[in-house]
């Protein structure tokens, strides 16, 4: 009989429903032996939240997460709501005992970070940080390309994450909606937003950021608050380059902005190193481009009249999670990345090997974050702290 993993979710908006889908299909696709409950659903409105517990199969409904954390049939707390209310709800969470994943970016800072770490490695409970893109299989089929030392020596990796939902003045900020545009609730806007996940697969595929150097920049300075009706200071960044330099040795340029006409979920990294290239897009998410200038098998050149890039359509069993899938040819969807890191967790928790990205992993993400915008603020090169 399957073991119960007996969740608890804060949080009704997209991010909820991403994480309520791979519960409820974890062991159509994932040998596993434990089975998710969805147990409880928590929102602060109340209505909401008794629809959301309906369309999903949630058990109850709270309106107060702090009930969650004495309630004896939960063993999960799953954190998405914005980010002003990351580090304390998980802090707590560990303290009670629950297993803990976040939506990320982690927290508002790496202060934060750091006291969610001390919380949950002080408790001893699984915890992990929900960067998702790190569960795509052709991102993973470049970490493992990378591992396989096909790359060679790294030399430049660089990232875009373009979107352009922002770019009328008439947006409003703050509220359930917008909270993303309020930075007493977000924290930043495109850095902890969108650079938080290029951050993550850079370090993931590359190693370590040592250095950022960055410029940020808000277009719209004024916007309509969508609670007070008032017209405020926009205190995000819409927009935010920066060079990195790698605790390799290798070099890297990262933009992101919210004012990208056109562009939707613009999300691409290009690495190159001495032997070989790997370059992919989110919006072609079932290819990975790969170039081989030496192969790793017999140390050769490959011939010139071959040379060129591979689009390697990874949809085959062999390729990461798609064997737990469809047949060769056929391709998964956002929603499974979900899936496939929710699987990972509930592994690591059956192996005891930590699924990764954990909170202590996420941590050195945050700090670059932090990083990037104290940069920005300086106009100065400024150390992550990593070696």
């Amino acid at each position: 009989m399957a073991k119960e993993l007996r969740v608890g979710l804060i949080g009704c908006g997209f991010m909820g429903r991403t994480h309520s889908n791979a519960y409820r299909r974890l062991n159509n696709f994932f040998d596993v032996e434990h089975r998710p409950v969805l147990k409880a659903i928590c929102d602060t409105n109340e209505p909401k939240a008794r629809q959301y517990a309906q369309t999903w199969g949630y058990e109850r409904v709270e309106t107060d997460w702090r009930n969650l954390l004495t309630a004896k049939d939960i063993d999960l707390i799953d954190i998405c709501v914005p980010n002003v209310a990351h580090a304390e709800i998980a802090i707590a969470a560990a303290q009670a005992g629950k297993m803990v994943c976040t939506e990320k970016p982690m927290a508002m800072n790496a202060a934060q970070a750091e006291e969610m770490v001390r919380a949950v490695e002080m408790a001893g409970v699984p915890n992990m940080v929900s960067f998702n893109y790190r569960r795509v299989p052709s991102i993973s089929l470049a970490k493992q390309i990378v591992d396989e030392g096909r790359i060679g020596r790294p030399f430049h990796y660089r990232a875009l994450y373009l979107q352009d939902w922002t770019i009328s003045a008439d947006v409003p900020q703050g509220g359930d909606a917008l909270w993303r545009l309020d930075a007493r609730v977000s924290g930043s806007g495109v850095t902890g937003d969108l650079l938080a996940h290029s951050i993550d697969t850079a370090m993931w595929l590359n190693g370590p950021i040592a250095r950022v150097m960055a410029k940020a920049e808000t277009f719209v300075k004024e916007r309509k608050h969508a609670v007070s009706g008032q017209v405020e200071p926009v205190t995000i960044d819409d927009a935010c380059m920066f060079l990195a330099v790698f605790a390799n040795g290798s070099m890297g340029t990262f933009e992101s902005t919210r004012y990208a006409r056109g562009r939707k979920n613009f999300n691409t990294f290009e690495l190159n190193g001495a032997d070989g290239s790997l370059y992919f897009d989110l919006e072609e998410p079932e290819y990975l481009q790969f170039f081989e200038y030496k192969q790793k098998e017999t140390g050769k050149k490959t011939a010139s009249h071959l040379t060129g890039w591979r689009k390697i359509h990874t949809t085959n069993s062999e390729h990461p999670y798609m064997s737990h899938y469809w047949v060769p040819g056929t391709c998964i969807g956002y929603e499974h990345t979900f899936l496939n890191a929710l699987a990972d967790f509930v592994e690591g928790i059956e192996k005891g090997t930590p699924a990764q990205p954990n909170f202590r992993t996420a941590l050195q993400t945050q700090r670059v974050c932090d990083a990037v915008i104290a940069s920005a603020r300086r106009s100065e090169w400024v150390d992550t702290g990593a070696e």
